[in-house]
């Protein structure tokens, strides 16, 4: 089966990694047909290994390579297709969508968080089939008050997100 693990906190905050590098410590724990892409943890692979057993070979090996403590969530070739097909937001010129990628039942906590913050003109929030979707204009992603959520500790281990373009590359490369 197809997957791609999205690595939280890939090159911020001084965790700096090479895609190359990361994809070989999948390589090494037995993933077939690496690949990146981008360079902010989006790593495609094969395996047919149950997801949760990888997640926990993955996390272990890359935390132990890296030194660091590595958060990823992985998704398969058919759910990236649906969270993408899903998404409720008209294409905005201006605007940034995001999809975020996470722990069961994490959207309901999104959509609370994302329903009690100030919001900027126009910024929009929903769950669809499980998965949170954010729009905001262009700049103020990071400067939202519900920006401010993506980089509270007690997320840390709970989500990540990506930008929808990131997706569409990301279906592309699995084809």
């Amino acid at each position: 089966m197809k997957y791609c693990a999205f690595l939280r906190g890939v090159n911020v905050n001084g965790t700096s990694m090479k895609m190359a590098e990361v994809c070989s410590v999948f390589e090494s724990v037995g993933m077939e047909q690496v690949t990146s892409v981008l360079a902010s943890g989006n790593i495609l692979f094969s395996s047919e290994r149950r997801p949760e057993v990888l997640k926990t070979e993955l996390e272990k090996a890359m935390s132990a390579h890296f030194n660091y403590d590595a958060f990823m969530f992985l998704r398969s070739e058919d759910e990236i297709t649906a969270m993408l097909s899903n998404n409720p937001f008209e294409a905005v010129a201006d605007f940034h969508t995001y999809i975020f990628i996470g722990q069961k039942d994490i959207e309901k906590e999104l959509l609370s968080i994302f329903s009690n913050s100030a919001k900027s003109k126009d910024e929009k929030g929903q769950v669809v089939n499980s998965t949170f979707y954010w729009q905001v204009p262009k700049g103020n992603t990071l400067h939202s008050a519900f920006g401010k959520v993506l980089g509270r500790k007690s997320l840390k281990d709970k989500i990540t997100s990506r930008n929808i373009n990131t997706f569409d590359k990301i279906i592309n490369k699995l084809k």
